[in-house]
């Protein structure tokens, strides 16, 4: 088993219920998107535990990776915003089980049973693969609005639109984000309403929400890098 997330002080909460467990062997452990990918590749674990919102790959993207890869591992993604939405992304990359952060320990171990014996997890049901079908088909038809899988790479904006909302994610204004990355401020604002309309959101606030919560930002960013530019 191996347990990824950025946050030590979960990881190793995580990784001490895990390892009490006479029948678990964790077997690694990691904190960023690029980890993830080396350890499941190198380590071949039957499950992997995996933040959503992880530095550089998120687990959504990591998660369609290991899938696309056809790798063994059966990935159990874990979320501090626990909607339907975002449950099912992961479904449809290829998760095993969705869980929240604040899952009670012996749920959790529960959960990682479940996945081990070959079921899917999903709000809060074990469920065959049939069934986890007829949820997802059931969970689109009951969507408020017609679901959109994220694209490649598991988020529906261009490389320069992602800079453009880490950007606004770090508060920048759009003159700010037009200095920053090269670009006019009328090209800024083009970017930023075809974000907003991406997201189906009304304002920056909403896409931050929107974005965050989706795993496809994080408040604290790496540098970024322009198109042809060094920033």
């Amino acid at each position: 088993m191996l347990v990824i997330d950025d946050h030590p002080l979960f990881r190793q909460g995580v990784i001490d219920a895990l390892s009490r467990e006479p029948d678990m062997i964790v077997v690694g452990q990691g904190s960023s998107g690029d980890d993830a990918l080396e350890e499941i590749r190198s380590l071949k674990p039957a499950i992997v535990l995996l933040d959503v919102n992880l530095p550089g790959m998120n687990g959504q993207q990591i998660t369609h990776q290991v899938t696309a890869e056809k790798l063994r591992a059966r990935v159990v993604l874990m979320t501090g915003y626990d909607d339907v939405e975002q449950s099912l992304h992961a479904a449809l990359a290829g998760a095993a089980a969705y869980v929240a952060k604040d899952v009670e320990p012996n749920s959790l171990l529960g959960i990682v049973r479940d996945v081990a014996d070959g079921k899917y997890v999903f709000g809060s049901r074990a469920m065959t693969r049939r069934e986890l079908q007829r949820w997802i088909e059931d969970q689109i038809e009951a969507a408020p609005r017609p679901y959109s899988e994220p694209g490649n790479p598991f988020h529906p904006l261009s490389t320069r639109e992602m800079q453009v909302m880490e950007c606004v994610v770090r508060g920048l204004s759009n003159k700010e984000i037009a200095g920053l990355l090269g670009i006019s401020h009328q090209t800024v604002k083009n970017h930023v309403t075809s974000i907003l309309r991406k997201f189906s959101v009304e304002d920056r606030t909403q896409a931050v929400v929107y974005a965050l919560k989706h795993g496809w930002v994080r408040l604290k960013t790496s540098n970024l890098k322009s198109e042809g530019h060094g920033i």
